[in-house]
């Protein structure tokens, strides 16, 4: 008869040191905040560069957009890549709204270069930055740089 007793008692204390133990499991902590990088000054024709993708994509001129990448250039999408002037215009058909790009590090040599940077969206600087992206530019020796390729990507934390 003691032992029915016991039994219970005895769960009972089992479980009492579980379940505290299971409610006070350490969490996952987020990730730190990153600071916000400088942003650098741009050459002139950079920076022009920088401005006209900004205007372009402000007044949802998405053939303007277009236009400021080499005819086989290459923009990610969410299901992979577009390549060239016509899909570029497409995927860029309902762009609009107050992008503000900064250049965060810059380098070119004769007809190849690249921009790393930062964007984010408002009319009024500054703006948070909502994003990060690197353009691949290309040119003819002596024109204008155009955009080989365009990476960006959204600051937004993935689910884990």
């Amino acid at each position: 008869m003691r032992l029915a007793y016991v039994i219970p008692i005895g769960f009972v204390a089992l479980v009492a040191l579980v379940a505290p133990a299971r409610a006070q499991a350490p969490t996952t902590p987020p990730p730190p905040t990153l600071p916000t990088l400088p942003s650098i000054t741009l050459p002139a024709e950079l920076d022009r560069f920088l401005k006209d993708y900004e205007r372009a994509w402000k007044a949802g001129d998405e053939a303007g957009l277009a236009s400021l990448f080499t005819e086989d250039g290459f923009v990610p999408t969410g299901q992979g890549w577009v390549r060239g002037r016509d899909a570029i215009r497409a995927t860029y058909a309902k762009a609009g709204g107050g992008l503000q790009l900064r250049a965060l590090a810059f380098a070119v040599q004769d007809t190849v270069g690249y921009i790393i940077g930062a964007y984010g969206y408002g009319d009024v600087a500054p703006v948070p930055d909502r994003g990060k992206f690197v353009l691949a530019l290309r040119r003819a020796r002596g024109g204008p740089w155009l955009i080989a390729a365009d990476i960006d990507q959204s600051n937004r934390q993935q689910p884990q």
